[in-house]
């Protein structure tokens, strides 16, 4: 088919979600590489994939409100798009999108629509279920006849954001980066079961090294987990930024982490995951190349907490519930460190 000549990709948040666009950024590119992108990005957001080559990026900035919305518009006042891509269906992103002209307005199918969404869009992806939210994003060049075959990212990492990490993770020695804390408080784990995972992969020879951002939460989880280790990790909470990040994960060996952006910022640079998820589904919102390191109790929590078996719920459903994440044991953690280390041939 013709290649359209603009395309405007409206995708606001979260980390994890906005790295899963990356890779159909690529597919477009890929298959048409004149085709003008515009990427609606949050503010945050930008400062991980805003200096992707050949995308313009406006940035929505959220916690202004309406002003926010405002300036996006008026950065796109006389513009018309071929095609606009609306991958977020939360209301706000459903409202934002009023102010893009598009004569292609293509959403998700009517199963995975709300609040409003369907309203603002006037074509459709397939609708399937069961599928990674990777999966689902990339199927929105679908109707405008591609396909999604590969999976890659390519993020840039500034010099200056891989000389800093080298200088904190000098050397060979094998690492294991634990980024504990989820934007979902109720996906993260027990401080004291970190530090216990933590101790024992110390005691095997590795670096073991906390991440997180600044935020006082963040820093409290922090903490927590250091008074409760008896060992010495590196604590580099609050000192990185998204770019420094994501040289350290490529300098790691494995991420601990419970369902988060960090999980596929990992995922995107090649670094294994071991994650923690019981509140969601491994499947819809783990990492994405590779599950085997994960601990996956979503089943259990599903009987437990909901009354019915995992496959008898919605796609998607979260069981983010108090004590949820209880139901993953130290002891299996470490199990998957151990696989994974000798996997990789580091024990």
């Amino acid at each position: 088919m013709t290649s359209p000549a603009s395309i405007c990709l409206l995708r606001t948040s979260a980390i994890g979600d906005v790295t899963h666009v990356v890779p159909l950024v690529h597919t477009l590119q890929q298959a048409w590489p004149q085709t003008s992108l515009t990427w609606i990005v949050g503010k945050l957001e930008r400062k991980l994939v805003g200096d992707l080559p050949g995308v313009e990026f406006v940035t929505f900035d959220k916690a202004a409100g309406w002003a926010g919305m405002r300036a996006v518009h008026a950065a796109l006042r006389g513009r018309r798009f071929d095609a606009l891509l609306q991958m977020q269906v939360a209301l706000r992103s459903n409202l934002l999108s009023l102010g893009i002209t598009a004569d292609r307005r293509i959403g998700y199918d009517r199963a995975r629509a709300k609040d409003l969404h369907g309203l603002v869009i006037n074509e459709r992806i397939p609708a399937r279920s069961g599928e990674h939210v990777l999966d689902a994003i990339g199927s929105f060049c679908e109707p405008l006849g591609l396909k999604q075959t590969r999976v890659h990212w390519d993020l840039p990492i500034p010099d200056e954001a891989q000389a800093w990490a080298t200088a904190q993770l000098p050397g060979d020695t094998p690492t294991l980066l634990v980024s504990p804390t989820s934007s979902h408080a109720l996906r993260n784990w027990r401080p004291e079961r970190y530090a216990a995972v933590m101790d024992h992969v110390a005691a095997r020879g590795w670096r073991v090294a906390l991440v997180g951002g600044p935020s006082a939460v963040e820093r409290a989880m922090a903490d927590a987990v250091l008074a409760a280790c008896q060992s010495a990790p590196l604590d580099l909470t609050g000192r990185d930024t998204l770019k420094k990040l994501l040289a350290l994960l490529g300098r790691a060996q494995l991420l601990l982490t419970p369902d988060s952006g960090p999980m596929h910022m990992a995922n995107a640079v090649g670094t294994r995951v071991l994650g923690l998820h019981a509140a969601s589904n491994p499947h819809r919102s783990g990492p994405y190349s590779d599950r085997r390191w994960c601990v996956d109790k979503y089943a259990e929590a599903a009987r437990k907490y909901l009354g019915r078996s995992a496959s008898e719920i919605p796609w998607g459903t979260k069981i983010e519930k108090p004590g949820v994440m209880d139901l993953i044991g130290v002891d299996e953690v470490i199990e998957r460190y151990e696989a994974a280390a000798r996997d990789m041939r580091l024990l």
